[in-house]
């Protein structure tokens, strides 16, 4: 049987995602198991964790050879044990004797310009590091606000709006639930701030566009493509996700809602539903070939679309570990899809394709 295993910093991350890939996985005469990068031994290069046991449909503990293909679902913080899981997964990234479902993508600046001189480049935001907290809040101009994130940042956190006012430099974010605003009067106080924020961690800044829908809220498209067991690229699902009322982001951790791609489109002008729907096809059609001529290969991409108040499309957003909430939510239909295709790809990496495939190519939805 063909050993995959399923990594995570911590083994109570994707608990339910990966428990619907095990229960699932004799079917296609796999044994699925779930470890940490940490508890991988040095010395006998054994891992412990934990194997999925069909007749029980649970967990187990136990100890195993390093599986023959790792999904890779890990999501680091600005901790120690994060420093030593990501070592680690680049180790075993750079065997040969180690197939890995996905390699993933760089952090946010890195991806920025490896594809910025692409034919991607008219629809990406301007994006450079925070460097000087002082230097960086003097050259803020006004009425030209500007969005920071994290450079390594995932799931909308860490995302602020800055705007030098007359009152001062006004700074927006969002919880979960709320929308923050602060006022700095003087420009001590607000650099102080920020190097507090960016010694913990890497930033970029970006130029503000204004992606809120006629009633203010913040609203992105979120699409879903993977590659099939032949190794073509499919679009799963489109959606949009709305964000609160006066709001900055539109992501589900931070109390967004999801509604279908085809009932938002139908509230827009034709002519413009037209042009977004065809550049949408476009963008989607070259996005990961193009990423793939750059970096080692992927098995799925969640990629966030915003369209401004102009019109104007942008890329947000493109995450080599996206979530499936958007999908189930709005197709359920595609569950058996969703959760069997880490397990036919895993196959297909590790045996080969059919014969009568042909990979890399694109099917939309």
């Amino acid at each position: 049987m063909l050993s995959l295993g399923l990594m995570t910093v911590n083994l109570k991350n994707e608990k339910g995602y990966f428990y619907e890939l095990a229960k699932r996985a004799q079917a296609h005469n796999i044994v699925c198991y779930r470890f940490v990068p940490s508890s991988i031994h040095p010395l006998t290069q054994k891992v412990t964790g934990e194997q999925f046991n069909p007749i029980t449909s649970e967990w187990e503990q136990d100890e195993f050879p390093i599986p023959e293909v790792i999904y890779d679902r890990c999501f680091y913080m600005n901790d120690p044990h994060s420093s030593q899981c990501k070592a680690i997964v680049k180790w075993l990234k750079a065997r040969k004797d180690i197939l890995f479902l996905g390699h993933g993508l760089p952090n946010k600046l890195a991806l920025y310009e490896a594809i910025v001189h692409s034919s991607l480049s008219p629809y990406l935001l301007d994006s450079k590091p925070v460097a000087s907290a002082e230097g960086f809040i003097q050259a803020l101009s006004p009425q030209k606000p500007v969005v920071i994130k994290p450079v390594n940042g995932s799931q909308g956190r860490g995302i602020y709006l800055l705007e030098k006012t007359s009152k001062g430099l006004r700074v927006q974010t969002d919880t979960q639930d709320t929308h923050l605003t602060r006022t700095f009067a003087a420009f001590q106080p607000a650099i102080e701030w920020l190097n507090r924020l960016t010694c913990k961690q890497d930033y970029l800044v970006q130029p503000y566009a204004n992606l809120r829908n006629e009633y203010n809220h913040p609203f992105d498209i979120r699409t879903l493509l993977q590659k099939d067991e032949n190794g073509n690229w499919r679009e799963i699902c489109r959606g949009i996700r709305t964000g609160m009322k006066d709001g900055i982001i539109s992501n589900l951790s931070a109390g967004g809602t999801i509604t279908s791609f085809e009932s938002w489109m139908q509230m827009i002008p034709k002519p413009q539903s037209e042009f977004i729907s065809k550049e949408l096809d476009d963008l989607l059609s070259r996005i990961p070939s193009i990423l793939e001529q750059t970096f080692p290969p992927l098995f799925e991409l969640g990629i966030d679309i915003g369209v401004s108040d102009t019109g104007a499309i942008w890329i947000l957003d493109i995450n080599s570990k996206p979530g499936r909430t958007v999908a189930l939510t709005l197709k359920p239909e595609l569950t058996e899809t969703l959760f069997n295709a880490p397990l036919l790809y895993g196959k297909t990496i590790k045996f080969g394709y059919s014969e009568t495939s042909i990979s890399g190519g694109f099917t939309a939805r």
